[in-house]
């Protein structure tokens, strides 16, 4: 049933130059920018007492935002007993080490058996925070640490230590070619403008930027590892395709597997087999969101990228010995 409800807000100095949906999108951060262009449209948003239909209309910092919200109930999502590997807890943080095949909140095909789910059943107070305290995502098959707020102020907290950059991410991956040297990449991306399920580079796209360094080469392949200084949905795995070095096993940005010349068949099976992003979180660094005590988690690799790798260093020193 729906409820109407008025928003009040303050645009920041700091938003100078946003656009009006990306700005409100901001400041009412339980409600999706589509949401707020509705009622842009539908003439619900007031700027300095002024009805606005603009969406696009840039703001300067410092305005009143009034919005004659139409609030439908939310969607109550149900408490699934789903086994979570919990690294980390207090009474205010979880820290998980994510598997594959997991996705991390409902959406449109995935409508429960997500890590939300299993945090409703295995917290029950966390229904009080919004998304059940989820701060950032991993992408279904990418493995690795992920840290959940189990308060709101916490939550709070975090997305806005997130916002800061005061949280450091780091991944190991695997990716196609053989590379020099470490660098970064800082492309903005964007919703892919044809392919729906897809992100892209995109000049009009959001600020995204990429560390990486190599960890290991192989005679095609790379071991790497990255930083993020932003959380866009698919970064990695877009940015390195974007610098022609998608990640071994992606099913949206690597293309066919690519075994060297010479590779042995154990070799050769092993990649057509790894049907996963040859991706994972494996460390986070963050200070406490309470105490601002600073804490640092590393999670192993998966078996999956173990034996990939196991198979790939058996590959270079099998040909390593036989050019000696």
């Amino acid at each position: 049933m729906a409820q109407q409800q008025l928003l009040t807000a303050m645009v920041n100095e700091s938003q100078l130059g946003q656009r009006l949906d990306q700005a409100l999108a901001e400041l009412f951060p339980d409600y999706s920018r589509s949401r707020i262009k509705i009622w842009i449209l539908d003439s619900r948003v007031r700027v300095n007492g002024n009805v606005t239909a603009t969406p696009k209309e840039k703001v300067l910092g410092g305005e009143a935002i009034e919005i004659d919200a139409i609030i439908e109930e939310e969607t109550r999502w149900a408490a699934q007993d789903i086994a979570l590997n919990i690294v980390y807890e207090d009474d205010d943080i979880l820290v998980i080490n994510k598997p594959r095949d997991l996705v991390v909140h409902p959406g449109a095909g995935n409508a429960d058996g997500t890590i939300l789910n299993a945090l409703l059943h295995y917290y029950p107070a966390i229904a009080e925070v919004p998304r059940a305290g989820i701060v950032h995502r991993l992408d279904k098959d990418t493995t690795g640490l992920m840290v959940v707020a189990k308060t709101v102020p916490a939550q709070t907290r975090l997305v806005e230590s997130l916002q800061a950059r005061e949280i450091t991410r780091e991944y190991e991956a695997v990716a196609m070619g053989t590379m020099t040297a470490g660098g970064t990449v800082e492309q903005p991306i964007s919703r892919h403008p044809t392919k729906r399920t897809h992100m892209a580079v995109h000049p009009m796209g959001k600020p995204a930027v990429t560390h990486y360094r190599i960890m290991e080469h192989f005679r095609a392949h790379t071991r790497l590892r990255l930083r993020l200084e932003t959380g866009r949905t698919h970064q990695i795995r877009v940015h390195m395709a974007f610098i022609n070095h998608p990640l071994v096993g992606d099913p949206l940005y690597g293309g066919r597997p690519r075994p060297p010349k010479g590779a042995s068949e154990e070799f050769v099976n092993m990649l057509r087999g790894f049907d996963r992003q040859a991706l994972h979180a494996t460390r986070l660094r963050l200070y406490h969101p309470v105490t601002g005590i600073e804490m640092e988690w590393f999670a192993p690799l998966p078996q999956d990228m173990v034996e990939l790798i196991a198979v790939m260093k058996a590959d270079s020193e099998t040909f390593a010995d036989q050019m000696d």
